[in-house]
């Protein structure tokens, strides 16, 4: 069984987009985006002007777009369609969209949405950052100790076996930083993501998505796609108008989300989007499990070939 995984925030890079660029479906892909967004998404994921692309309003379409370009690419290289797929956070709209849950327009235009939604909830700012070396419970009991009454922070993805992301507050943050360091772990990392998501502050934002969620037209995905909220598979169109809005207050479960797929049969993941942030998590996981990174239409084909093979093999 192959599954695509898509990545969110935190995989943006400038100049993303650079060795893609030659592909005709992707050019056409992203200016598509483009004229329905009205703004140049090429120049923001290629130029990164005035710091849009690490501005959550900005990241997540460009991120989307780009993601659903890498999967026409695929089909038009003759990939076939995965048995699963899952992404994290913002990726599992990509995932969707990939299963035909919805339409590109509409997957476009509900994730601006959210991005905007999102980034207007705390105006103010937020912080994300990564704590190595340490587990879900001791991060968890340290939020509780970082936290005060109105600067909270909260354990918001369990990404991997020792690798915990927590959100919330900037000040709540940079306490926890120093309260991590002392209790042993690694490293504490300060992330590219301007919103504190997956956390009670994103409340406002799911409220906004809730109410344009009521309205979209959501299908049964073609294949089967996880849930980062119950790290679970899920068919109904109102099982996911749920899960969407509550991913965005609830902690992302990558890692039981990855573990469960592998027990169902998982034998091979394609990260497809930018960067190999989630190839990364998935040796941490599933030691031995294969996820094959993108870094280019060469290795897009490649791993297309590959698919169709195994696929005509059974």
């Amino acid at each position: 069984m192959i599954a695509f995984w898509f990545p969110g925030q935190g995989s943006q890079l400038a100049g993303m987009l650079g060795p893609w660029m030659g592909e005709r479906i992707v050019r056409e892909t992203m200016e598509e985006a483009s004229d329905l967004l009205g703004w140049d998404l090429v120049r923001i994921a290629q130029e990164n002007p005035e710091d849009k692309l690490n501005r959550t309003e900005f990241t997540q379409p460009v991120l989307f777009a780009m993601e659903m370009a890498l999967v026409r690419l695929w089909r038009e290289q003759g990939g076939p369609a995965p048995a699963a797929a899952a992404g994290h956070s913002l990726g599992e709209w990509s995932a969707l969209a990939a299963a035909g849950a919805f339409g590109f327009a509409e997957g476009l235009k509900l994730v601006a949405l959210r991005a905007r939604a999102m980034a207007e909830a705390m105006p103010q700012g937020g912080r994300m950052a990564a704590i190595l070396g340490l587990g879900w419970d001791e991060v968890e009991a340290l939020c509780a100790q970082a936290s005060r009454e109105h600067e909270r922070v909260w354990a918001a993805n369990d990404n991997c076996p020792g690798q915990v992301v927590v959100a919330g507050h900037a000040g709540a943050v940079e306490r926890i930083i120093g309260l991590a360091t002392e209790a042993g772990a690694k490293r504490a990392v300060v992330l590219s993501v301007s919103v504190p998501s997956h956390t009670p502050l994103m409340q406002p934002a799911a409220e906004r998505l809730q109410a344009a969620l009521a309205h979209a037209n959501i299908q049964k995905p073609a294949f089967a796609v996880w849930s980062n909220v119950d790290a679970r598979p899920h068919a109904e169109p109102e099982d996911w108008r749920a899960l969407l809005v509550r991913q965005l207050t609830e902690p992302v479960r990558w890692r039981g989300l990855v573990e469960g797929m592998v027990r169902q049969g998982l034998a091979k993941a394609v990260e497809m989007g930018p960067g190999k942030v989630l190839a990364g998590l998935g040796r941490r996981i599933a030691r031995k499990l294969p996820v094959v990174h993108l870094d280019g239409p060469e290795a897009l084909a490649r791993a297309a070939e590959e698919a169709a093979r195994e696929a005509e093999h059974g």
